[in-house]
């Protein structure tokens, strides 16, 4: 008698408990940080500061390559993560003096807004140490942009290089 009592009793609770995982489940809140492509126009702006960069590249020009990113920006290439536009700088000289690059030109493919930030998602390319076998190199790179003042700065940076075929 005691084990019909039991089993009629879970029989009743597992009847009670479907109703309620057979009710719809409400829709999850949409995610608060989705990509939302930028408008041509704010992409646009992002023109300047990559010229500005490909220009600073193309001079030897570590200070001024340093001077486009926010003061503790981050940048991340194969030879090393730099923290700070001073390790920055000093990391854009040594490869200055190692590679003498030219032709440098850096074309954002995507633009993204995330909030007040802007992702840049495209490649770049340039010539090193003119007379190598294999002098063109490039590859593929993410910029998260900020609001700096009146300007956009580039507040991290990711470098994935290739060479040429």
């Amino acid at each position: 008698m005691k084990i019909g009592s039991v089993a009629a009793l879970i029989g009743l609770a597992i009847s009670f408990a479907f109703p309620i995982y057979a009710q719809e489940k409400e829709e999850p809140t949409p995610f608060l940080y989705r990509a939302i492509p930028a408008s041509p126009q704010i992409a646009q702006q992002l023109d300047a500061i990559n010229s500005q960069f490909d220009e600073a590249i193309n001079k030897h020009d570590a200070d001024a390559v340093a001077a486009l990113f926010t003061t503790k920006a981050t940048l991340v290439e194969p030879e090393g993560v730099f923290s700070g536009r001073d390790s920055i700088a000093k990391h854009y000289t040594d490869w200055f003096q190692r590679s003498n690059p030219s032709d440098h030109i850096t074309k954002l493919s995507y633009v993204y807004a995330f909030g007040d930030d802007l992702c840049g998602i495209g490649g770049r390319s340039v010539t090193v140490n003119p007379g190598r076998v294999i002098p063109q190199v490039g590859g593929y790179l993410i910029r998260v942009y900020t609001r700096v003042t009146d300007t956009w700065k580039i507040r991290v940076q990711v470098d994935k290089y290739r060479a040429s075929p």
